[in-house]
């Protein structure tokens, strides 16, 4: 399972991984991933203060009353969060927020299927770019004058 300090509870932590992150679709999810800067951040109650104390990734979940009933509901977002427990340590940036919205289809999947597809959309190339730009971008030398 996730650990409570390894989900997604903020509203704006959610709306910032939708709006900029990078989206991709599976057939049962559609999965957002936005890795962080790691640069210190202006204003101290942002996130990426809390990847020292912490670390990622983080997950929240969307799951929607089109995919069932409220026992439904929790038992897909069980599933979910049991998948991305499988899966958490193939992130090449630890500091990512991902979040996961379940189409109705997903209330027949086990967790071991969902794993399989949360990886496959991890190994797409948007995300691997995504990334290897946030790898590059925060591993670049410094030039000191």
């Amino acid at each position: 399972m996730v650990a409570a300090a390894h989900r997604i509870s903020r509203g704006s932590d959610f709306d910032r991984t939708l709006k900029s992150g990078v989206r991709v679709t599976t057939r049962d999810l559609v999965i957002h991933v936005l890795p962080l800067n790691t640069s210190p951040p202006a204003d101290p109650d942002e996130r990426p203060a809390m990847v020292a104390t912490v670390g990622g990734p983080w997950l929240g979940l969307i799951v929607s009353k089109a995919v069932g009933n409220a026992v439904t509901r929790h038992r897909v977002a069980r599933r979910l969060r049991a998948a991305f427990a499988r899966v958490h340590d193939q992130f090449s940036v630890p500091e990512t927020m991902m979040v996961i919205r379940a189409r109705p289809s997903t209330a027949q999947l086990g967790s071991a299927e969902l794993s399989e597809q949360i990886t496959a959309a991890l190994s797409r190339r948007r995300i691997r770019e995504a990334f290897d730009e946030r790898l590059s971008t925060s591993h670049s030398p410094r030039v000191r004058s």
